[in-house]
């Protein structure tokens, strides 16, 4: 590579080019002389030697580029998603809670289970959820212990908050166990926190219109719950204000 960087350099080195292709258009008008040379002290050639040698041992490029792809396992939770990069990708249900391979690349995502390929989806995408009808179970088998009336009844067990909380969750969905993954996260909290904790926390969620799953967490790691909600615009007295030489008073205006 040396050798030829320098013969071609050489002979390029005072002319002037403005684009690559007008570049490539000279290397190549140099190629089959530097080829064809004989080398030093023999009778064979660069050229010769690649059709005595390698072009018998050719192979036909593959009929589709290779693609980067990345590895992953993941598996599904009961609404049959798996997450990737903070989206969910369907699964069909009677795989839920197995271990998939999960093959990655910047378009698509292929999930295999035993080096078969059960489901493949668009790598990106505006909704959170990608869905496929096929994968979701008939009569939701698959999770048939949960429902949103299950859901909702926990929730109203706690406390009006979390009730709110988990309204919001289980509506305007494609399908109710989109929220299902949300909803569980909730429940888990309530262990991890305590219930009257969970609950303030609902509350403070939904009094800032922020009632999501990782708002509410942060609200918890945060300790923000257990200070008292924030009052609403008509609730605080805008008159009891501080003495301060800045403040004027309705009478600076007459």
């Amino acid at each position: 590579m040396l050798l030829v960087e320098r013969w071609i350099l050489a002979r390029l080195r005072h002319q002037m080019f403005f684009s690559l292709a007008e570049l490539n258009a000279a290397i190549a008008a140099l190629l089959p002389a530097l080829n064809q040379r004989p080398f030093q002290g023999r009778t064979e050639s660069r050229h010769s030697l690649f059709d005595a040698l390698d072009r018998p041992a050719l192979r036909p490029l593959p009929v589709a580029p290779y693609t980067y792809a990345e590895w992953r396992k993941a598996r599904p939770g009961i609404d049959y998603h798996i997450e990737i990069d903070k989206r969910l990708y369907s699964v069909p249900h009677a795989l839920v809670g197995l271990v998939l391979d999960v093959r990655v690349t910047d378009i698509a995502l292929e999930v295999m289970h035993k080096g078969q390929r059960v489901a493949l989806h668009p790598r990106h995408g505006k909704s959170r959820f990608v869905t496929v009808t096929e994968h979701m179970p008939k009569a939701h088998q698959a999770h048939k212990d949960w429902s949103p009336q299950r859901f909702l009844n926990w929730a109203k067990d706690i406390g009006p908050g979390t009730l709110g909380v988990v309204q919001s969750q289980l509506k305007d969905r494609p399908h109710p166990e989109h929220g299902y993954r949300a909803c569980l996260g909730l429940l888990n909290l309530s262990r991890r926190y305590s219930r009257e904790r969970l609950e303030q926390a609902c509350a403070r969620a939904l009094s800032i219109n922020s009632a999501s799953y990782q708002s509410i967490t942060s609200i918890l790691k945060q300790g923000l719950d257990q200070f008292p909600l924030p009052l609403a615009d008509d609730e605080r007295d805008l008159t009891d204000l501080p003495a301060h030489t800045n403040v004027r008073g309705p009478h600076y205006y007459h």
